[in-house]
């Protein structure tokens, strides 16, 4: 995943970028995930029940780290610390109803989060650019430059991007997607769930751990059980922007015991 916007006096900008996935014709009829045989099939065999041990390591290796950065510090946790408002910028109205129910099923689906679409790009503070494929290197040079573009797409080969600015607290302030529209349904959709979810915050991918979208060996096209325990545990208001591994692994076992409550009963799973 990676981000769209120059770092300015006072922030930092975190970059990682998803590694090309394989094509998938596009179905412009197939508005929601569930409708595509190729999620479909990899939701029927969604692994769903983790220790506890699991799910931290997940999220320690997920929220700590990041997989391509361009300045400051990656030890500490970087989350939104308010309401994240969401602007789509394109022509391209059937992928603007596509993410807007990526949002919504994001929104649902993590407890503290307060994350919503509008229609104002002056007041979104996590913006997303959808693109056609081939503009996608112009497009991203046009925020980095041409030489960082040229080193973004030799080291990680992105189909799409995703990546914020934060402030000296390790709050973000600002995150920014680029998505192509063009690579077919399945593609799109499991490039939004991943850009979007990593712009909130854990942006290392790591190939270690095989359940998480997190990885780019792994495509899911849908937001999975394992991400929704990494996404709720980064927004559980105990664990702050700034905190250090240290701080977070003291108030984790109590934060998961809650969090296990609510990822159970948003997605109906037994005991």
């Amino acid at each position: 995943m990676s981000a769209l916007a120059p770092p300015s006096s006072g922030f930092r900008i975190a970059l990682l970028a998803l590694a090309t996935v394989a094509f998938v014709p596009d179905t412009a009829t197939m508005a929601d995930a569930g409708e595509l045989p190729a999620i479909a099939s990899r939701q029927r065999i969604e692994k769903k029940s983790f220790t506890d041990g699991e799910i931290v390591e997940g999220f320690l290796k997920t929220a700590f780290g990041a997989e391509y950065h361009l300045a400051g510090r990656v030890d500490r946790i970087r989350k939104f610390d308010g309401p994240v408002r969401v602007f789509a910028d394109s022509d391209r109205t059937d992928r603007k109803t596509q993410l807007a129910k990526v949002v919504i099923d994001i929104g649902k689906r993590v407890q503290h989060l307060d994350i919503a679409m509008i229609d104002s790009s002056e007041a979104a503070n996590l913006r997303v650019k959808l693109v056609r494929d081939r503009d996608l290197f112009r497009t991203i040079s046009s925020f980095y430059g041409v030489d960082k573009a040229r080193e973004i797409r030799t080291s990680l080969d992105p189909q799409c991007l995703s990546g914020f600015r934060k402030n000296d607290n390790f709050e973000i302030e600002h995150s920014d997607v680029i998505l192509t529209v063009d690579n077919g349904d399945f593609t799109f959709l499991d490039c939004a769930y991943e850009e979007l979810l990593q712009s909130l915050g854990p942006i290392n991918d790591t190939t270690s751990v095989p359940w998480t979208m997190f990885n780019d060996n792994v495509s899911m096209g849908f937001f999975d059980v394992y991400d929704q325990y990494i996404l709720n545990l980064l927004y559980d208001p105990r664990i702050k922007a700034g905190m250090t591994v240290a701080e977070v692994k003291a108030v984790l076992p109590e934060v998961l015991a809650d969090v296990r409550v609510w990822v159970r009963r948003v997605n109906d799973l037994k005991e």
